[in-house]
């Protein structure tokens, strides 16, 4: 795993083997981030990595200058994978929190001008994340809602859906609240 760009502009860190889950592609991230330029500047901004996985998200958006960052990961080995990574950057900005991302999306205590979520594929509630992340408190008005999911899900009804984009197997949802 790689960091595209900013202040740890090619830093890698080698994912463990025992990790569960699935990155998401250096491609499919680079072109999210081209995306999310479009959408917000990264300078100052606050986020929310819910399902962080390996951090992949959360590295380029502290490295893009986010003041704060908060990865909510449940897997106990990933969640140990990010605090290596923290201990390794020692970046303030960033808090990895081993916890469970649906109860935090049903009991946010912050907010941030953009949430990023990358669940399992197979989340059975996958098709109403969007409204439970919507009608929380974690986003302000106007603040900034990103989904991976595969081409299996599709939200083009939802109403607060603004962009969508396809690369390969992923897919990114973006909706404005």
């Amino acid at each position: 795993m790689r960091v595209i760009t900013g202040k740890y502009k090619g830093r890698r860190f080698v994912i463990p083997r025992t990790f569960k889950g699935r990155p998401t592609t250096d491609f499919a991230k680079e072109n999210l981030f081209n995306i999310l330029r479009q959408y917000v500047d990264f300078e100052g901004i606050t986020a929310l990595d819910l399902f962080s996985g390996t951090g992949s998200i959360s590295l380029e958006l502290l490295s893009r200058g986010a003041s704060r960052v908060v990865s909510i990961e449940n897997n106990l080995s990933n969640f140990a994978f990010l605090r290596t990574i923290q201990r390794a950057l020692a970046d303030p900005a960033w808090k990895p929190v081993h916890a469970d991302a649906l109860r935090c999306i049903q009991n946010p205590n912050q907010t941030f001008d953009l949430v990023f979520a990358d669940p399992p594929y197979s989340l059975p509630q996958l098709p109403d994340l969007p409204q439970l992340i919507l009608s929380s408190t974690l986003l302000p008005s106007g603040g900034l809602l990103v989904i991976e999911h595969s081409r299996h899900t599709s939200f083009a009804g939802h109403p607060a859906l603004i962009d969508h984009r396809a690369y390969g197997a992923v897919n990114f949802s973006f909706f404005r609240k």
